[in-house]
């Protein structure tokens, strides 16, 4: 199987668009949503199936007994997060600036506090047609979103065996669930955008992918209304040896689409041809790694 991941530096620049673009043009029957922290690729690629749905467990937090805590509140003078609350008769945690540090049952001298595993997301296994498609939702303040991607990747790859490629939406910029969906990863896409933030934050994506020796490749999205930045990208990834899959122009059918919540690539516009120019080059770099490398 052949994994492709589309990133970007920053939020708002197409990634997700250009996913749903790409698979759609290869009829990928393996996709994943990797942005957790706010995934969104399903409003374009779900289908009309129910989807298996499971918890996930990424870490512990800490639970007062009521019975047994005498409201001294030396658990609370040593939480450095200010995650202890009281009533006036017990404490209690507040579960969202817990981070599970674990203090408060060592210092509580009722033995009243324990620690107990918390239910940080949920994942997501949508099946339609042969297609899986799996995606899951981090709760807010929760933590633990590099493991949560990769239980979503690990889901994707035991159900979809036997598929030819794998179409990865990640999430933007450099944090934890980018570095897990990098890892495994045969080729990346990086959507970037051309403005001086747009321009920055590439390049510090590209840093953090060359560190984990990872390939890439980079488009720009709406080239047309910065051509000075979109000139100084091609010529950053033709310094540092990146293969540039092409641009994609300004399109109002873009917008339209996203409204309707439909696939660019169902339209017939300037952004969809654009896209599949581009598709048909980052294919075309992915097979040459296959044959070179021999990925499977």
């Amino acid at each position: 199987m052949k994994k492709l991941l589309i990133l970007s530096g920053k939020g708002g620049t197409g990634k997700t668009s250009t996913a749903a673009s790409f698979i759609a043009f290869s009829k990928a029957k393996a996709i994943a949503d990797c942005d957790v922290d706010a995934p969104n690729l399903h409003l374009a690629v779900a289908g009309s199936s129910e989807p298996q749905t499971s918890d996930f467990t990424g870490s512990q937090k800490a639970s007062i007994d009521a019975s047994l805590c005498t409201n001294c509140k030396i658990c609370q003078n040593h939480c450095r997060f200010n995650a202890i609350e009281t009533n006036g008769k017990n404490c209690f945690v507040n579960p969202v600036r817990c981070e599970g540090c674990g203090v408060c049952t060592f210092v509580c001298p009722q033995k009243a506090v324990t620690m107990e595993d918390d239910i940080s997301g949920q994942q997501f296994l949508f099946t339609e047609n042969s297609r899986i498609f799996s995606t899951a939702k981090l709760k807010i303040g929760r933590g633990n979103s590099g493991k949560l991607v990769t239980a979503v990747k690990k889901s994707l790859f035991e159900k979809s065996r036997d598929a030819d490629i794998a179409v990865i939406d990640g999430s933007p910029g450099i944090g934890c669930p980018v570095i897990a969906s990098i890892n495994g990863a045969d080729l990346i896409l990086i959507v970037a955008e051309p403005s001086s933030s747009g321009f920055n934050d590439l390049k510090r994506l590209v840093q953090t992918a060359f560190s984990l020796q990872a390939a890439v490749c980079v488009c720009v999205n709406k080239w047309d209304i910065n051509p000075k930045y979109t000139d100084l990208i091609q010529q950053f990834c033709m310094e540092n040896n990146i293969p540039f899959a092409g641009t994609i122009p300004y399109d109002d059918t873009v917008s339209l689409a996203v409204n309707e919540q439909k696939n660019i690539a169902e339209f017939d516009c300037e952004a969809a041809r654009a896209l599949h120019k581009i598709y048909s080059n980052v294919m075309q770099i992915l097979d040459k790694r296959h044959e070179n490398y021999g990925i499977d």
